[in-house]
C-alpha cells in the first residue's frame, strides 16, 4: 500500500451556524466516488433535497484528480471500484492533513462495514440509499460539531426515486463487460453488479451477481439472459 497522498490545500471555509429545517446540508461540498451510476443518481437527488453541492468521480484515479483541486466538507467512498478498493482512499483521507470533516463509506454488502470502519471512516451507508432523512442523520452525525446547524432539525420521512434511465446504463455496462475478454472482468462485474442489485432493490440480480467468478463458473449461465430482460423492460419502460 502506497504512502496517503499529501493533501496540503485548505479545506473550504466552515459553515455558519443556521438552521435551515428544510436543507439541513446547505452549502456543503460533497465528493461522492461511486462507479455506479443508479446509485449516483439517488445520492443526487437527496444532495438536491438536502442543500448540498454534490461532485461523483466514478474511480479513484477521478477521485484524486477532484481531491487535487481542493478537499470538500464531505467524502462518500464506494468500496467497490474500477481500479481497486475504497477502503485504500478511506485510509489515506483518514491519516491525511487536513483532513475531511467528514468520510463515509458506501457500498451494497453491509458485512463490509467493520472494514470501512476500521479503514477510518465515520459512517456507513448501506444500498439501496432512498431515504432522505437516514441520509441527512448519517451525514450531520458525522460532521464535526461546528459545522452542524444551530437547533433541532425535523428530518423528513420523503423517498427518492432515481431515473430507470440510469439502471439502464449500469446494466448494459456490466453486459458489455462481460463481453469484453480478460480475467479480470468477472470479479469486478460480480462485485458491480451487486452493488447496482442492491441500489435497485433487484433481488433475483443480486443473487446471481453473487455466484459471478466464484468457484469453477465464473459467469453463471441465467445471468446474461436476466440482464437482456432487465433491459428489454427499461427499454419499453423508457418510450
Amino acid at each position: 500500500m502506497t504512502d496517503p497522498a499529501p493533501f496540503a490545500l485548505p479545506l473550504p471555509p466552515s459553515l455558519p451556524k443556521r438552521l435551515d429545517p428544510v436543507r439541513p446540508l446547505l452549502g456543503l461540498r460533497l465528493l461522492l466516488v461511486e462507479d455506479s451510476r443508479f446509485a449516483s443518481e439517488a445520492l443526487r437527488l437527496l444532495c438536491q433535497r438536502s442543500g448540498a453541492r454534490l461532485r461523483r468521480a466514478d474511480s479513484l484515479a477521478a477521485a484524486h484528480r477532484h481531491l487535487a483541486a481542493g478537499l470538500p466538507h464531505v467524502v462518500i467512498v464506494d468500496l467497490g471500484l474500477p481500479d481497486g478498493d475504497g477502503t485504500d482512499l478511506i485510509r489515506q483521507l483518514a491519516s491525511g492533513v487536513p483532513r475531511v470533516p467528514a468520510l463515509l463509506a458506501l457500498s451494497g454488502d453491509p458485512e463490509r462495514e467493520a472494514a470501512a470502519r476500521d479503514a477510518g471512516a465515520q459512517g456507513f451507508l448501506a444500498k439501496p440509499l432512498r431515504h432522505l432523512a437516514g441520509f441527512q442523520q448519517a451525514i450531520l452525525q458525522a460532521l464535526p460539531e461546528t459545522m452542524r446547524p444551530q437547533g433541532p432539525v425535523g428530518l423528513p420521512d420523503v423517498r427518492v426515486h432515481p431515473d430507470p434511465l440510469a439502471l439502464r446504463d449500469d446494466l448494459m455496462r456490466a453486459q458489455a463487460l462481460l463481453s469484453a475478454p480478460g480475467d479480470s472482468a468477472p470479479g469486478y462485474v460480480g462485485q458491480f453488479l451487486r452493488g447496482v442489485a442492491r441500489a435497485a432493490e433487484d433481488g433475483p440480480l443480486a443473487e446471481i451477481a453473487a455466484r459471478l467468478g466464484h468457484d469453477d463458473e465464473r459467469t453463471p449461465g441465467d445471468l446474461v439472459p436476466l440482464l437482456s430482460a432487465r433491459l428489454t423492460h427499461l427499454g419499453r419502460a423508457a418510450v
